[in-house]
């Protein structure tokens, strides 16, 4: 058996003995950050009676990916996916305040500081942050961060879109957004045609309709699928209303009178048929002024800041 030293190598042998030392130790190193990063993400965790708001604590306190990514020596795409993983814990719940969503913002801040082209969680964050925090600021922001990192990628301005149509009541903002979306490849057919429509009628039920229906389907989250449903019914709404009343100013035009019931604007030919009241309620007339309203929502919408209609 042959014990020879170190010394006893060739040059050759002697300098990729070295390298393998220095790459093990680079890996240790990177290990060992990575360890202590989740030893200060698990740190008194376990000891607390709300786990969510302990794990949404530890978020807060990370430390910024600009100060984090050089600690991970090149593996910050590893930083970023365990991260990632983290903050999926504080997603799930379904009960997180507007407050905890604000630490969520910094926990994607800093994932994709560490991985900028993490295009899924820009995704993600910009519909959380809007759908279930209202906090279209920070929702923009993180929007606009990955448009600027990942050009390719249509559903970044698609939802900037979004945005600044229906919350911001900014419909010339949002179409410009659409049709950055549009010119994307890749990206769904329907996109051209609707940022058309957008510019040309921004006001207009159908198009709100076109939009919501398009950012239902494209939203895999079950809870934000079902707030998109919400306020595809309240577009319902406020589109029957406005037909309801222009079917009224026909008939007032051609009886001298406001109808006395809805169900005459079936009889004398002006609708087909009364439209249903999507959330089970009634169509309601007022045959004094002509006035219609909705039993469920009696209150007309706002057709862009549906959260304030």
């Amino acid at each position: 058996m042959y014990f020879g030293s170190s010394s006893s190598l060739s040059p050759a042998q002697s300098s990729s003995s070295i390298s393998r030392k220095l790459t093990c130790s680079a890996l240790f190193v990177v290990m060992a950050v990575l360890i202590g990063l989740m030893t200060y993400l698990q740190q008194d965790l376990d000891r607390r009676s709300d786990r969510v708001a302990g794990k949404i604590e530890e978020l807060a306190q990370l430390p910024r990916g600009e100060v984090l990514r050089p600690a991970l020596l090149g593996h910050h795409h590893l930083g970023a996916d365990i991260l990632w993983l983290r903050t999926l814990q504080v997603l799930g719940n379904k009960k997180n305040s507007i407050d905890e969503h604000v630490w969520l913002y910094h926990a994607m801040d800093v994932i994709t500081t560490l991985d900028p082209l993490y295009a899924y969680i820009y995704y993600v964050g910009g519909v959380v942050l809007t759908e279930m925090a209202g906090r279209v600021d920070l929702s923009n922001q993180l929007l606009e961060k990955g448009h600027a990192a990942n050009p390719n990628e249509w559903t970044l301005p698609f939802l900037l879109g979004y945005n600044h149509y229906f919350v911001l009541g900014q419909p010339a903002k949002g179409a410009e957004y659409i049709s950055r979306a549009a010119k994307i490849p890749g990206g769904p057919g329907f996109l051209p045609g609707l940022a058309t429509r957008m510019y040309a009628e921004s006001g207009n039920p159908d198009v709100a309709l076109q939009f919501l229906e398009a950012m239902w389907k494209e939203n895999p989250d079950i809870a934000v699928r079902e707030k998109l449903e919400v306020r595809v019914k309240e577009i319902i709404i406020e589109r029957d209303l406005r037909r309801l009343e222009d079917s009224i100013r026909h008939y007032r035009q051609a009886e001298r009178k406001y109808p006395k019931a809805l169900s005459d604007l079936v009889s004398s030919g002006i609708l087909p048929a009364l439209p249903e009241e999507p959330f089970g309620g009634t169509y309601n007339l007022d045959a004094q002024t002509g006035a219609v309203t909705s039993s469920t929502h009696p209150g007309r919408l706002k057709v862009f800041r549906l959260d304030k209609g």
